[in-house]
């Protein structure tokens, strides 16, 4: 698992590499372009709504939402992931810290219409994913909603057959979603497919 100064180094060729995974359909990025587009239209059919992106890397989903007027205010452990994303946000309130050992104090001061996560919350393993949804419910506004969208699964058996499947190229140092396990928790967690090996996990307070 890249550390923060790992992510500092792949800032630069980050975009690229989502890009070529996604055209191709590739793991781990296939779909990606989906799932930005659909959480960012969800979010955008609330007006000036407040949203909290967790992990938000160079700025990709949020500038957009950004450019559209939403409050954006989000996390993330790489200073020089910050550094690109506020070129492109310089008045969104952009903290350094890493979720896997706590949201920074300044974003639990507030309650968020949107709680979004792209392709970050695998650094969670699965009881942390727990404990951290939990945490995030109670950064909601009534019906806020939290969206996830990532390499994630339905079950674990269709997890075992895409690891199987992909053999070296598979990432052992990622925990991603199963949804059935997560339901367990939450019994109202939504899920779509999106490719074979992502989706968007949806929670509403």
């Amino acid at each position: 698992m890249l550390d923060n100064k790992g992510f500092d180094v792949w800032a630069e060729e980050y975009d690229t590499s989502v890009k070529l995974s996604n055209e191709d359909n590739t793991y781990p990025f296939a779909g990606y372009n989906e799932i930005i587009y659909k959480i960012y239209k969800k979010v955008i059919s609330k007006s000036n709504a407040t949203v909290l992106d967790m992990g938000f890397g160079t700025g990709t989903l949020t500038q957009k939402l950004y450019q559209y007027g939403c409050d954006i205010y989000g996390q993330d452990f790489s200073l020089r992931m910050i550094e690109l994303a506020s070129n492109k946000m310089p008045n969104a309130n952009l903290y350094q810290g890493d979720f896997t050992k706590g949201i920074v104090e300044q974003l639990k001061q507030r309650l968020y219409d949107f709680i979004i996560a792209t392709y970050s919350i695998h650094h969670l393993k699965k009881d942390e994913k727990v404990k951290f949804l939990h945490e995030l419910l109670s950064l909601l506004n009534k019906n806020g909603m939290i969206l996830i969208g990532d390499v994630m699964f339905e079950t674990q058996k269709e997890l075992e057959k895409c690891r199987e499947e992909l053999l070296d190229k598979w990432d052992n140092d990622e925990f991603y979603c199963v949804v059935s396990d997560l339901k367990k928790e939450f019994p109202n967690l939504q899920f779509e497919r999106i490719s074979f090996c992502s989706g968007i996990i949806s929670l509403l307070k």
